[in-house]
């Protein structure tokens, strides 16, 4: 079985967790900790940027930080992992649900403004597959209506938009290092502040809601809880697993963009069949090969294609259930306007293994692909 899914090592990760133990810290911020923090900066420009447990987690403080309660509103996509929703309903907050973009799959900011209510406290983004939204036209909305922006850039590691990068366009960003990812420590994720304005509170949330990190900095004497907060920290194994692979991110990366144009070079063919649609790269974009799917025309090709696949030896899967149609978020959300690009987009999208490893196999997968997609248009 091809697996839909090979976590990547780089090879240095096993010494560096070693190196972990012999240091003597294995608890949140130490050496390896503080060395992630110190790549994210410098490979982003955030001027701040904390490790979190997960990127669920990130997003949970982004909601504290914008002290969310209860009659508030957030407006995001509902094509999007749970995670989005659920750090602001956690909260008390109400997700407001849009719809996405035909082409690139994300939010479609032509619909936003009008989503936007006196309730409304945030905007969330979703960069899906890598590939970013149209920020300027959403910062301009937000700032019209005095709204922040938060980047859910789970999949967004080392993709831009015209040249920045993703996770630092936004007042606040939340990237994932799971094990689907690009850049792994098996769970985790973090926190960036674009500017000045949540540094010191994101610290403060992150240590369980006290100013420990002022203490430890020695601009306070004794540290002492002064907001609500939680255990937002990962330990240092962690750290040192995900130090070793941001070492090779670039390496990872154009690795990962070989294999995503081996398949987009493959399915150019089928997509002038009329039997796929391709990913789409808007041009001031550039992407990291986070995924590589495809949109077939219905639901029913989708499922003979996927079994085609498994048939041949091939875990290819298909991605979210709308958040808008699921139980919690009937309850917890509401919708505007039509959805109906979220709903047929849910039931057509397959997403192709892609990872590190993946290579010598990528013509076996593609002659069952090949027969699969035959197969499903029989």
């Amino acid at each position: 079985m091809i697996r839909f899914n090979r976590p990547y090592m780089t090879g240095k990760e096993l010494g560096l967790i070693e190196q972990a133990h012999v240091n003597g810290h294995l608890s949140g911020d130490g050496p390896f900790t503080k060395a992630c923090h110190s790549w994210l900066k410098e490979n982003t420009g955030a001027k701040s940027a904390l490790l979190t447990h997960s990127c669920t987690a990130a997003l949970e403080m982004a909601a504290l930080l914008l002290r969310l309660k209860p009659g508030d509103e957030v407006i995001l996509p509902s094509f999007t992992f749970v995670s989005t929703a659920s750090a602001f309903a956690l909260r008390g907050a109400t997700p407001v649900f849009v719809d996405i973009r035909e082409d690139t799959l994300n939010i479609d900011e032509k619909l936003i403004e009008a989503a936007i209510t006196p309730r409304t406290k945030a905007i969330c983004v979703v960069h899906y597959a890598g590939v970013s939204c149209e920020m300027d036209e959403i910062l301009s909305i937000a700032q019209r209506h005095g709204i922040p922006v938060v980047e859910d850039a789970a999949q967004a590691i080392m993709s831009t938009y015209k040249g920045r990068p993703l996770g630092t366009i936004g007042d606040l960003g939340a990237f994932s290092f799971h094990e689907t990812k690009n850049i792994i420590s098996g769970e985790g994720g973090a926190l960036l502040c674009r500017d000045d304005q949540y540094v010191e509170q994101a610290e403060v949330i992150r240590e369980k809601g006290t100013n420990r990190s002022r203490f430890f900095r020695g601009q306070v004497d004794k540290y002492t809880w002064v907001d609500i907060g939680s255990s937002y920290l990962p330990g240092e194994i962690t750290a040192a697993f995900l130090s070793a692979q941001m070492d090779d991110a670039s390496e990872i990366t154009r690795r990962r963009l070989a294999i995503w144009d081996t398949y987009d070079k493959w399915a150019a063919a089928h997509e002038d069949a009329g039997r796929i649609r391709r990913p789409v790269i808007p041009a001031h974009c550039t992407h990291n090969a986070h995924m590589y799917y495809m949109l077939l025309p219905s639901l029913e090709h989708r499922t003979r294609f996927i079994d085609g696949l498994r048939a041949r030896g091939v875990q290819a899967v298909f991605h979210y259930i709308p958040l808008h149609s699921s139980p919690a978020g009937i309850e917890c959300g509401r919708t505007h306007g039509s959805l109906a690009v979220t709903d047929s987009t849910s039931d057509r999208l397959v997403r192709m293994p892609l990872w590190l490893g993946l290579e010598p196999q990528m013509a076996d997968l593609l002659m069952a692909a090949d027969e699969a997609l035959a197969e499903a248009f029989a």
